[in-house]
Parts: structure tokens; C-alpha cells; sequence
């Protein structure tokens, strides 16, 4: 093994993602494979197909259900995981999205949104999306003699406020607050060796945002328009985009790296619009 692949490599490490059947999860899941990880694939549905996936590429990977927004399922999984690999290694808290519910359009002004949908949002993204799970997790990681690494998904609606998507915009700001919190506590607390990071992702077309940016044909809506307009690099994030990063951060590479919020955005949040 040459010193360039050691330093990211991520052989004999268990990788646990939270919404690994997902868009995002399962391809940030399957690039952390090939850099040697075992994969513990948690979801709601679809998670044992996508581990097939997996291994019939010749990955390393193992399904468990899991629903975020149930403490008692995440412990189950968190059990099984234990049972199956003896230790986790990284912690990828990959679940969230939104709902239209949730979102301002002309059929539902922000005075009609309600309360039940923001919760639901709001639940998913912070509580099931980053603090149940790493509660969980990080309480068997921080007794790790090699330390581990947590990434959090946040997004660009953290750093400014989105348009229309009010629950979501506020629970990814929660996101990356959460985020440094945990990153100073579980060092100061318990283990200097265990890092907290996330993610922002710029704008990646999954099942839960499609509505609002492409139309019933295929073409972009004029949100779609805007954002790609003032997207430096002009265009819309590929799933593979976030690998790099996400191995950095659960590598040794970013040993001293913990309470950053890394963007993955083509520049979204970079450019001015003049």
C-alpha cells in the first residue's frame, strides 16, 4: 500500500449509514467500500437490496433496518451492527429530506404550513438526521482507543436561508450548530480522538426535492433555473460528488479536522451573483 492511498485508506474500519438506501447514502456508502470499509447499511426499505448491490460488486456490506425517529430501532440496529463487525469505526448520519407539506407554493402560504409537517421535517433532519443516532453510536465509539470520525449531513439552506423550504432550512441550520456542539463536547468530555463533522451539499436531485426543481417532463422549473444559474460550476450534484470529502473527513487525513462544515455545493455558496 502506497503512502497516498494509506493515508485516506479505510481498510479494517466499520462504517455505519444512517439512510444508506438512499440516493445519497448508498453512494457515499459504496465509494467508502472501495476504499476498504465494511458498510453496516441502515434504512427503513430497500436496505437489503442495496447490500446486495454491494456485495455483488464484491463490497463488504450488511443490511439492518433501521427508523431513525424510533431510539428503541436505532439501539437494535446499533446491537446487531456490534454483534455482525465487533466495533464501529464511522458513524455517516445520511438520513433526512423534506416534504411538500412542509414547503411554502401558492397552494400553501407560510401562514398555512402545519405544525404537524414541520415537526415531522424538523424530527427527521435534526433529531433522527443527526442527534438520536449519534447518541446511540457515539456512546460505544468514544470508548475506541483509535478514535472515530461522525459526519452529519447539513446543507447550503444552513449557511443562508432557503427560499420555501422553511423546516428544512431551519433543521440543517440545527444540523451544523449541532454538529460543532458535539465536535467540542465529546472532545473536552470524552475522547480527543473521536471527530465531529459534516457535509453541506449544494443541490442534488433525490426523490424528496425532484418536485421542486425539475417539472413533470424533465425540465427544470424556474427554481431549478435559478439555482443552476448561480451555481459557478452549472450544474446539479452528482451522488459521487460527495465521496471524496466524506472519505477525507473518516480518514486519517483529517485527523486534526473536527467541527467543520464542509461544502459540496459547485460553489452555490461561494458566489455572489455579480
Amino acid at each position: 500500500m502506497n503512502e497516498a492511498y494509506k493515508l485516506f485508506s479505510l481498510e479494517g474500519k466499520v462504517v455505519v449509514i444512517t439512510g444508506g438506501a438512499g440516493i445519497l447514502g448508498s453512494a457515499i456508502g459504496e465509494g467508502m467500500a472501495r476504499f476498504g470499509a465494511s458498510i453496516a447499511i441502515c434504512d427503513i426499505r430497500n436496505y437489503e437490496e442495496r447490500a446486495n448491490e454491494f456485495r455483488s460488486k464484491g463490497l463488504n456490506a450488511k443490511a439492518y433496518h433501521m427508523d431513525v425517529m424510533n431510539i428503541e430501532s436505532i439501539r437494535k440496529a446499533h446491537d446487531e451492527i456490534l454483534k455482525d463487525f465487533g466495533r464501529v469505526d464511522v458513524l455517516i448520519n445520511a438520513a433526512g429530506g423534506n416534504m411538500p407539506e412542509a414547503t411554502t407554493s401558492p397552494q400553501l402560504s407560510f401562514f398555512d404550513i402545519p405544525l404537524e409537517a414541520l415537526q415531522k421535517v424538523v424530527g427527521l433532519n435534526l433529531f433522527g438526521g443527526a442527534i438520536l443516532p449519534s447518541q446511540v453510536f457515539g456512546k460505544t465509539m468514544v470508548k475506541n482507543p483509535e478514535g472515530g470520525s461522525i459526519i452529519n449531513i447539513s446543507s447550503m439552506a444552513a449557511f443562508r436561508p432557503l427560499t420555501r423550504v422553511l423546516g428544512y432550512s431551519a433543521a440543517k441550520a440545527a444540523v451544523s450548530n449541532f454538529t460543532q456542539w458535539l465536535a467540542v463536547h465529546l472532545a473536552l468530555e470524552y475522547s480527543k480522538k473521536i471527530r465531529v463533522n459534516a457535509i453541506a451539499p449544494g443541490f442534488f436531485l433525490t426523490s424528496q426535492n425532484r418536485y421542486l426543481l425539475l417539472d413533470e417532463q424533465g425540465n427544470l422549473t424556474a427554481r431549478g433555473k435559478a439555482i443552476i444559474d448561480h451555481t459557478p460550476m452549472g450544474r446539479f450534484g452528482d451522488p459521487e460528488d460527495l465521496i471524496g470529502a466524506c472519505v477525507w473527513l473518516a480518514s486519517d487525513a483529517s485527523k486534526f479536522v473536527t467541527g467543520a462544515v464542509i461544502p459540496i455545493d459547485g460553489g452555490f455558496n461561494a458566489y455572489s451573483g455579480v
